[in-house]
C-alpha cells in the first residue's frame, strides 16, 4: 500500500520551508492538498495508525487503520488481538528547529490512570518508549547525568545552587560522596533519592526567583566561555555548555529548563546513531532530523521549554532517576539476519542493519544500497511494516506489484509479505529506507 503524503504536525519549533525533512518528505507523494510553504515551520511526519493523525491510502483514501481493521491478516491475528486492531507502533520524521519541551513519557500503568482524570492533557492510555536515528547531525537532552557531573555543576554554577537552595545542595552532596558510582542496591536506592529531592526543589522553584537566577546565568555564560561552569564537566566542555544556555536562552528566555540543562546530559548524535528511551526517562530534543519510532501513543508529561500544559508533580514522582553517562542511551545496531543481499548490493558495501530495542512494539532496520541494481530481499514477517524513502531513488516490490520509490515516499507492507527493495540509480549518498516492524517472534512484553 503506498500511503498519501503522511501526515504533518505544525509547530514553531519545527525547521522552516524546505529545510524540514519532514517537509521534503511529505511533498514528495503527489498531492492536490499540500505545497511547501517557505515562511511556515514543519515539525512533526506522522505515519501508522494513531487517530491524531492517522496514515491514508493513496489509492483509495481510507485510512490505514481502516484497512487493517477490515483485514487482521494485515498485521497477523496475534497482532491484532493483542493491540486491539490497531498498528503497535507509532513511525515519524522529527525535523527540529527550537528545542522540544523537557519530558517524559509514562509507563503503562501510570498512562491509565492519568487519561482516567485527565484525558483532555493525556489523549491515550498506552506507554511510549521510543527511539530515534538521526538522519541528520542531531543533539539533544537524554536521561540524568552522572552524579559526580551534576555535583560539579552544582559546585561550579552559584545560580544553579541557589535556586536548589543549599541546605538541599549539601544533602545532596553528601549522600552521594564516595559512592556515586557505587551498585550497591542500597546505595543506588539512596542515590537516587537525593537526586529526586534536588531536581525536585529545582522544579518547585518560583517563576520569580527562575527569573533572578536565569538572569544571572545567562550573563555568566556569555561572559566566561571556555571556563563557564567550572570549565564543564567530564562529558561536556565549558564553552559549549556557555553557547547551549545562550542559545536556549533566546528560544525560552528565562525558562526552567535553562537549569535542568545541567542535571540531563547533553548528546549528540551523527546520522545513523540511535539512543532508546523507555518510558519513564527525561528528556528532551534540541535540534536535527531524526526518525522516530515509538509504541503508538501521544501522551507527554511536560515541564519545561514549553508554553503548553505543564505537570511538574507527576514529572518529578514518574522518573526513574537512572544517572548513567550519555553512551550508555546510545544504541549499537547489528546486521538484519532476515535480509538477502544481491551480490552487485554486497560488492558496493550495501547494508541492511537492525536497531533492536528491548520492548516488542516495534524494531527498525536501516538500508543502504549504494549501486543501481543493487536489492535486498526481506522475508516475510510475522507482522506489520511501514517503509519510508529518506534518499535516493528505487523500486519496491511485493508479490507480483513493484512500485517507483523516491524521497519521501512511503509504503505500508503486511504481515508475511516478502518484499524487494532495488535501487535504481548510482547518486552518491545511495537509496535510503528505513522500516519500522513488528514482530512478536522472540519478543517479550517490556
Amino acid at each position: 500500500m503506498n500511503c498519501q503524503p503522511p501526515q504533518l504536525k505544525l509547530s514553531q519549533l519545527g525547521k522552516v520551508g524546505k529545510e524540514s525533512a519532514a517537509a521534503k518528505f511529505a511533498s514528495a507523494t503527489p498531492s492536490d492538498d499540500f505545497t511547501i510553504q517557505d515562511e511556515k515551520p514543519y515539525a512533526e511526519l506522522w505515519m501508522g495508525t494513531h487517530p491524531s493523525l492517522p496514515s491514508k491510502d493513496l489509492e483509495t483514501k481510507r485510512t490505514l487503520l481502516d484497512l487493517v481493521q477490515d483485514n487482521q491478516a494485515l498485521m497477523s491475528q496475534d497482532i491484532s488481538k493483542r493491540y486491539n486492531q490497531k498498528l503497535p507502533f507509532l513511525f515519524k520524521v522529527l525535523s527540529i528547529r527550537k528545542a522540544l519541551s523537557i519530558q517524559a513519557h509514562p509507563n503503562k500503568k501510570l498512562a491509565g490512570e492519568l487519561h482516567g482524570k485527565d484525558p483532555k492533557n493525556y489523549p491515550d492510555d498506552n506507554h511510549k518508549p521510543e527511539m530515534t536515528i538521526a538522519i541528520t547531525p542531531f543533539e539533544g537532552l537524554c536521561g540524568f547525568r552522572p552524579l559526580a557531573e551534576i555535583a560539579h555543576f552544582l559546585a561550579t554554577i552559584p545560580s544553579l545552587r541557589n535556586i536548589i537552595g543549599e541546605s538541599n545542595a549539601k544533602k545532596f552532596e553528601t549522600t552521594i560522596k564516595s559512592q556515586e558510582t557505587s551498585t550497591d542496591p542500597k546505595a543506588l536506592e539512596s542515590n537516587k533519592k537525593a537526586l529526586k529531592e534536588a531536581f525536585t526543589a529545582l522544579m518547585s522553584a518560583s517563576n520569580d526567583d527562575i527569573a533572578v537566577a536565569a538572569k544571572e546565568l545567562v550573563a555568566s555564560a556569555e561572559k566566561d566561555g571556555e571556563q563557564f561552569a567550572g570549565g564543564g564537566g567530564s562529558s561536556n566542555e565549558g564553552k559549549e555548555l556557555a553557547e547551549l544556555v545562550v542559545r536556549s536562552n533566546s528560544q525560552f528566555p528565562a525558562d526552567l529548563g535553562l537549569f535542568v540543562l545541567f542535571f540531563l546530559n547533553y548528546v549528540k548524535l551523527q546520522p545513523g546513531e540511535a539512543m532508546f528511551l523507555k518510558a519513564d526517562d527525561i528528556h528532551a530534543y534540541l535540534s536535527g532530523d531524526i526518525i522516530e519510532c515509538m509504541a503508538s501513543s501521544d501522551n507527554v508529561v511536560r515541564a519545561g521549554f514549553t508554553p503548553k500544559f505543564k505537570d511538574i508533580p507527576t514529572l518529578t514522582s514518574m522518573l526513574t532517576y537512572d544517572h548513567n553517562p550519555p553512551s550508555q542511551q546510545k544504541m549499537s545496531p547489528v546486521d538484519y539476519p532476515y535480509v538477502t543481499l544481491s551480490s552487485s548490493a554486497y560488492s558496493s558495501n550495501s547494508s541492511s542493519i537492525l536497531y533492536d530495542p528491548p520492548i516488542e512494539e516495534f524494531s527498525v532496520v536501516k538500508t543502504d544500497l549504494q549501486k543501481k541494481g543493487a536489492k535486498a530481499t526481506f522475508d516475510g514477517i510475522g507482522g506489520p511494516s511501514i517503509i519510508i524513502c529518506t534518499g535516493g531513488e528505487g523500486t519496491i516490490s511485493v508479490g507480483p506489484k513493484t512500485e517507483k520509490m523516491g524521497t519521501g515516499f512511503v509504503f505500508f507492507v503486511g504481515a508475511t509479505a516478502e518484499c524487494v527493495l532495488e535501487a535504481s540509480s548510482d547518486s552518491d549518498d545511495g537509496f535510503v529506507t528505513f522500516k519500522a516492524f513488528c514482530d512478536l517472534s522472540g519478543k517479550e512484553a517490556a
